[in-house]
């Protein structure tokens, strides 16, 4: 029995930097580029939404020659649903951190 997703605010980071761009194979530097979550913290939370079917994973050969073949994902259709359900909406967001920034 596979493990239920879990909605961390990593999890939850790492899903709104996908659904960005949800049908695009995106690679791990680029998504902790864009999360800031470090390598021991970001590729756990790959594999781990790869098996619970949430991503979807392929090597991709190197653009130029002398570079290794890369992973990349995506979020499946279930993946982008689970995605939603557990996104905040901006505007909650915004208003949150205001909030902490003036008090």
């Amino acid at each position: 029995m596979g493990r239920k997703p879990n909605s961390s605010a990593q999890t939850r980071h790492l899903l709104d930097a996908m659904m960005r761009q949800p049908r695009d194979w995106q690679h791990g530097y680029e998504l902790s580029k864009l999360t800031g979550l470090k390598s021991g913290t970001l590729y756990p939370l790959l594999m781990r939404l790869g098996d619970q079917g949430l991503l979807e994973s392929c090597w991709q050969q190197p653009e130029r020659v002398g570079r290794p073949p890369r992973h990349a994902y995506r979020l499946t259709s279930t993946g982008l649903e689970f995605a939603r359900s557990v996104s905040e909406p901006e505007p909650r967001r915004v208003r949150r951190k205001l909030a902490r920034a003036t008090s």
